[in-house]
């Protein structure tokens, strides 16, 4: 490699890394739901259902359960990856996999990797919680996972276009009206909804 490139790439990881973390976005989870909102800068975005663990909450090692409390995106795997890309030790594996695809369970098309904040979810970023796309997707909705938080591919690729790394996230087991304020409201379904994405 020449000098010239090699300073350049050098330069192009230093400006990466000192990227500012994503204070304007918060997710917020709820496990009683198995739903997902978005919010920016505290109004609600959107909402997309999801599944967490379907071994229930906690944060042990090898429990392969969700972890509760506040913790952040880490890391964001998968840029411009192919609806349902599958990632094996977050890498692409050059294989796609369709929603539904029987007998197949990969992690597919978009990464966050969470990081905890907090004494009881400390353990999230070494179990390798994600939020991430699957091809289960006729099972988004209830507990299904290994303790990530599942999504359909098309809205894995929305939330990951939507937030950044530093974002905060919440996982929680109450109903998602009761951690996200104003949510009764922006999804009633009169003709004067306001929020800009509908509940899917």
């Amino acid at each position: 490699m020449r000098l010239g490139n090699y300073l350049f790439l050098l330069v192009a990881l230093f400006l990466a890394s000192c990227a500012a973390p994503d204070i304007q976005h918060h997710i917020v989870i709820s496990t009683r739901d198995q739903k997902l909102a978005v919010l920016d800068r505290g109004t609600l975005l959107t909402t997309y259902p999801v599944s967490t663990s379907k071994f229930g909450l906690g944060d042990y090692s090898r429990s392969s359960r969700t972890p509760l409390g506040e913790l952040e995106v880490a890391k964001k795997i998968g840029d411009n990856a192919p609806l349902g890309a599958v990632f094996k030790d977050r890498i692409r594996t050059g294989e796609i996999v369709a929603p539904n695809s029987p007998g197949r369970d990969p992690i597919v098309t978009r990464i966050l990797w969470l990081r905890g904040r907090e004494a009881q979810n400390a353990n999230a970023f070494g179990r390798y919680i994600y939020i991430h796309g699957t091809p289960e997707e006729r099972v988004i909705g209830r507990p299904a996972s290994y303790g990530c938080i599942r999504m359909r591919s098309s809205d894995i690729i929305q939330l990951y276009n939507i937030v950044g790394v530093g974002a905060a996230v919440t996982v929680v087991d109450v109903p998602l009206i009761s951690a996200v304020p104003g949510l009764a409201s922006a999804h009633s379904m009169s003709p004067a909804n306001t929020a800009p994405f509908v509940m899917r």
